[in-house]
């Protein structure tokens, strides 16, 4: 019988049998596959989401220039809201001494103007420029601060002896400009000392700076000013720690602080009064501790978000120095959680900007210097912040950059400027300032339109115009 056909003589295609499909169950997928089908939904979906932003966010810290816009960016964030709350915090103040309104206001505003010329200044000042200032700065603010001694020259201002009047309302507090002067001139010390090799023998690391720094302290302390004489300490426990210095040496120094401070305290009977007022939430039957309760009360009124700008209650004469060391309160009656969360988290930045300039740079000078001035501000932003708190003891040092008063406002933002400046001087971030530079010159609008570069735009144009002559 002949086989079956497709009508032209060729055999037809045979076609294989298939067993019937079968449903698969879902063991039967691989689990390799499960497992790569999970992760493609992973970092698709919602829960991919967190982590890709947290790494982005790790990817952005880790650039050049992030350290210099942090330092930028939480600066002038801090000195615009502090501007406000010094409008807003010393309207009474000014009234009650016969005031115009916005008198305290205008004089920060001059403040913060001057300050900036000062900190564009600084930004542009080579290192070693910076590193000269030293020894000039030291001996001028010495100078300064054996002035204040004078009768005739030296004035007094809440019982401290620590100001020199330059005539009129115009007045300097020497104490202030002290520690730009113990950062730069400790800074080129250790600088030489390490180059030299002699920062593993204590005697090297201890001296000059130690006696220096305490030379310091007693001119400071000859006017009665503890709370700057805290953060000269700090300052100094900085630079020991940035320079290597061993434990028990801290240790030491540590034990000779607090036997010294506890001599002090008991010596002046109002600064172990202040010490009764850590933690006060109620008025003594004696009326002590009268400005740390109000500033607890002007926390705890703000709330979550505050009662509204210019709507602080305690600033009518119930809280001692609304816009000066207690404008933290303030801040957070009238701005509430949100607003000293906000200047919390500025400060932050700003302190890891520092941290980040001094930890990257392997010039010895620029680390000591950085580091020691985030230590300064870091730890004058503590002591404030935490008197206003309740947790540590009323020492009458303003929020850097942020309380009212010029002599602390200008050699705070000299310093910032300077960790501005070292902040562009690192290699990585010169490069990526350099290429920033080469890309917007490639894409400028007249290079975009007529692709010629913008020197030969501008001879070009000069060719016109002398032909239309």
């Amino acid at each position: 019988m002949p086989a079956p056909g497709d009508g032209h003589g060729r055999p037809a295609a045979r076609t294989p049998s298939r067993p019937a499909a079968r449903p698969r169950s879902r063991s039967a997928v691989p689990p390799q596959a499960a497992e790569a089908h999970v992760a493609v939904f992973r970092s698709y979906g919602v829960f991919g989401r967190p982590s890709s932003a947290w790494r982005r966010f790790q990817r952005g810290l880790e650039r050049p220039l992030t350290p210099y816009y942090l330092l930028l960016g939480s600066s002038a964030m801090i000195l615009v809201l502090g501007l406000v709350m010094v409008f807003s915090a010393s309207q009474i103040e000014a009234r009650s001494d016969g005031l115009p309104f916005a008198y305290f206001f205008e004089k920060q505003l001059t403040s913060v103007l001057i300050g900036s010329g000062l900190m564009f200044v600084a930004v542009r000042m080579p290192v070693r420029l910076h590193r000269a200032l030293a020894y000039p700065l030291l001996i001028a603010v010495i100078g300064l601060l054996l002035l204040v001694a004078v009768p005739g020259v030296g004035t007094s201002v809440n019982g401290n002896r620590n100001w020199i009047r330059l005539g009129g309302p115009v007045q300097i507090q020497p104490s202030e400009f002290a520690k730009l002067a113990l950062v730069l001139w400790g800074a080129d010390l250790l600088a030489r000392k390490q180059q030299l090799k002699m920062l593993d023998q204590w005697k090297h690391l201890l001296v000059p700076l130690v006696p220096m720094g305490v030379l310091l302290l007693t001119l400071v302390l000859v006017g009665g000013d503890m709370g700057t004489a805290m953060i000269i300490c700090a300052l100094l426990f900085g630079q020991l720690w940035l320079s290597g210095a061993p434990m028990r040496l801290f240790a030491g120094a540590a034990a000779i602080a607090l036997a010294f401070s506890a001599v002090l305290i008991v010596l002046v009977p109002h600064r172990l009064g202040r010490l009764d007022c850590i933690g006060a939430t109620h008025m003594p039957a004696d009326g002590s501790c009268w400005q740390a309760v109000h500033g607890v009360y002007a926390l705890a009124t703000g709330g979550l978000f505050g009662t509204g700008l210019g709507a602080s209650v305690e600033k009518w004469g119930q809280l001692p120095e609304p816009h000066t060391d207690f404008i933290f309160a303030v801040t957070g009656e009238e701005l509430g959680l949100a607003g000293t969360l906000s200047v919390l988290a500025l400060f932050a930045a700003l302190g890891y900007a520092g941290i980040r300039v001094a930890g990257r740079t392997k010039d010895p000078f620029t680390r000591y210097a950085a580091g020691g001035a985030t230590t300064w501000i870091m730890a004058q932003a503590v002591i404030n912040i935490g008197a206003v708190l309740g947790l540590l003891p009323i020492a009458g040092v303003p929020l850097p950059m942020f309380s009212y008063g010029g002599s602390a406002l200008l050699p705070t933002m000299f310093a910032v400027g300077m960790l501005l400046c070292f902040a562009r001087s690192e290699p990585s971030a010169k490069a990526a300032l350099a290429a920033r530079s080469r890309l917007a010159k490639r894409n400028s609008p007249a290079r975009g339109i007529l692709g010629l570069p913008q020197r030969t735009i501008a001879r070009l144009g000069k060719a016109r115009k002398r032909r239309e002559r």
